[in-house]
């Protein structure tokens, strides 16, 4: 006889269906890296047409942590060690929490590019290791003894493809055993460093991956990290919908994440276009696919608000308040001569500096406008299982829009009744159940909902959608 285990999540409209994360302990940040050379360079920023200076303008608009990449030896000497201590001390003299990026790279550190710094080009692997540990251990040692040790650090950057390439390459490796072996082997000095530099005094350690919606990749990855013995704290993920997938994807990610790894997450790059338009400053702008926005979104300051209170609340939604919040990459990268921008439609400035209504979403009170769309919906629907694949654990959502009697059955491939979720009357509203199967093989399933009201005016209303289970 097969065996499951079928727990309900009611969720009546205007509730939730998790425990939020609490609006004191959300992070609410901003990674604005090129800032000081920006300043240096003449920029100038305004907010309800006054010049003020940047960090005044993001604290007086709900931020309250600032990230900061760090690259080893940097031509230019911007995002080096002496420089990010710098604009650390000015962003915690402000009262901000300090996120450190350090990229163990003298230049971009991401998914198509992992370079070691010039100086550790030709060391092997046991005193590249070396080098990994001292280096991390100086940083924060030196950000110690200036009173600005940070509250979190990532030990690399966009690190799904492993990290100091070629020692710690993942992706194009046929002997991923010795991949993974030296990859984490690299990740845990940078860990130890960072630990023992920061002498017994707090700090969380965050492992980032580029791979937002994709759950898939995601499990892969830190899965592999956790054999490997990679111990860390919080799970951070860049999302950006044009590489990254659709929000939908994104909620389900975080769902599975959560309950799977039991570690809080931070959405650690994010952004969204306010116009398509560019300066002739030299510099074309990053390229973002229009068509995989998301539906409903404008190229608008307006649009740009709406998805940050969007994302902002799939992030405090997240399951067992594991969603601790998001920081936008880059949100005062304006144009200034030489250096220019190609993130200029992305910022939360417009090209002259000028805040845009946008910035306004990092404020704690901001989530008005997506509290009010949480009303009683207006038709009917079953949503896509999540996660979907799964393994073991997976959610059924479905909303109705008046007083029902609901059927929800699961089914294998030859029609086989599998289980029955539902079998009553509802009052309109929002529903999860959540199915736990036991003793099932690997395979396609299928769950089909049958919704009969006196109020439908064809007697019934019937859905049927598919599902992976994977053991």
């Amino acid at each position: 006889m097969k065996k499951y285990i079928l727990f309900t999540i009611l969720i009546p409209f205007g509730f939730k269906s998790f425990a939020q994360t609490s609006d004191d302990d959300f992070m609410r940040g901003v990674d604005i890296s090129f800032n000081q050379q920006i300043e240096d360079l003449g920029g100038k920023f305004k907010d309800g047409e006054i010049e003020k200076n940047i960090l005044d303008i993001f604290k007086s608009n709900g931020v309250n942590y600032v990230r900061l990449r760090l690259w080893h030896t940097p031509k230019d000497k911007y995002c080096g060690l002496e420089k990010t201590i710098l604009f650390a001390k000015k962003t915690k003299a402000k009262g901000f929490k300090l996120l450190l990026d350090i990229h163990y790279s003298d230049w971009w550190a991401d998914p198509g590019q992992q370079n070691k710094p010039a100086a550790w080009q030709n060391l092997s692997f046991t005193v590249l290791k070396e080098s990994v540990y001292a280096y991390t251990k100086f940083v924060h040692e030196s950000m110690k003894k200036e009173n600005i040790l940070p509250d979190m650090v990532q030990i690399g950057n966009e690190i799904s493809g492993g990290m100091l390439w070629p020692d710690g390459k993942l992706w194009g490796v046929s002997d991923q055993n010795l991949a993974w072996k030296q990859f984490s082997e690299l990740v845990k000095e940078g860990i130890r460093g960072a630990k023992d530099g920061a002498s017994g005094s707090p700090i969380k350690i965050m492992i980032h991956t580029d791979k937002g919606g994709d759950n898939a990749a995601c499990r892969w990855f830190i899965d592999k990290l956790l054999l490997h013995g990679v111990a860390f704290d919080l799970i951070g993920l860049s999302y950006y919908s044009w590489w990254h997938g659709t929000l939908e994807q994104l909620k389900n990610n975080l769902y599975d994440l959560s309950s799977r790894y039991n570690k809080e997450i931070v959405i650690v790059e994010t952004a969204f276009p306010w116009t398509t338009n560019w300066l002739n400053d030299g510099h074309g702008n990053v390229g973002v696919d229009l068509t995989k926005l998301p539906i409903g979104l404008t190229v608008s300051p307006e649009g740009q608000k709406e998805f940050l209170l969007t994302l902002i609340k799939i992030i405090k939604d997240t399951p067992f308040k594991k969603g601790v919040g998001f920081f936008y990459w880059e949100p005062a990268y304006i144009s200034v001569p030489p250096i220019g921008s190609s993130w200029e439609h992305l910022a939360t400035f417009s090209f002259s500096g000028d805040a845009l209504n946008s910035i306004t979403a990092f404020k704690p009170t901001s989530t008005s406008i997506i509290e009010q769309r949480e009303i009683p919906p207006n038709d009917f629907h079953l949503y896509q299982n999540y996660p979907n694949p799964f393994n073991g654990k997976t959610i059924i959502s479905y909303q109705l829009s008046v007083n029902s009697f609901v059927t929800l059955k699961i089914f294998d491939v030859l029609g086989k009744d599998i289980a029955t979720l539902v079998n009553e009357n509802k009052e309109a509203g929002k529903y999860s159940v959540g199915f736990n199967s036991i003793n099932i093989s690997s395979g396609i399933y299928f769950y089909r909902i049958a919704i009969h009201s006196d109020k439908l005016t064809a007697g019934n209303f019937t859905e049927i959608k598919k599902m992976l289970y994977l053991k």
